[in-house]
C-alpha cells in the first residue's frame, strides 16, 4: 500500500513541476510583452509640456506674454490676502463645530 502511495505522490509532483514550469514561461512571456508594449506607449505619447512659440529666427518669444501692471499685482494680493483671511475664519468655524461633514471648495 506504501508503494502505491508513493507513486501517487510522485505522479503530483511531477504534474507541479510541469504545472510551475509552464507558469514560469508564460510569466516570461508576458513580461517581454508587457515592455515592448510600454516601449511602443513611450515612443507614442507625447508630452503634456506644450512647446514654446519660437519665431523666425529660432528663438523663444518672450515678449508675447504680457506683464502685469503694478495695480493689478496690488489688487491681486489684497483680494488673496483677504480670501485666505476668510478662508481661515470659516476654518475655525468648522472646527468648532464638531461635524465630520467634508466640504469640497
Amino acid at each position: 500500500m506504501s508503494n502505491n502511495r508513493v507513486e501517487q505522490l510522485e505522479s503530483t509532483v511531477a504534474e507541479l513541476e510541469s504545472t510551475v514550469e509552464g507558469l514560469t514561461d508564460e510569466l516570461i512571456e508576458a513580461k517581454e510583452r508587457i515592455r515592448v508594449l510600454e516601449a511602443e506607449l513611450d515612443t507614442e505619447t507625447p508630452t503634456r509640456v506644450p512647446e514654446r512659440r519660437q519665431n523666425e529666427t529660432g528663438t523663444t518669444d518672450i515678449e508675447g506674454t504680457p506683464e502685469a501692471a503694478p495695480e493689478e499685482v496690488e489688487e491681486a494680493t489684497a483680494d488673496a490676502d483677504t480670501d485666505a483671511a476668510e478662508d481661515a475664519q470659516s476654518g475655525d468655524e468648522a472646527e468648532d463645530s464638531g461635524s465630520d461633514d467634508i466640504i469640497v471648495a
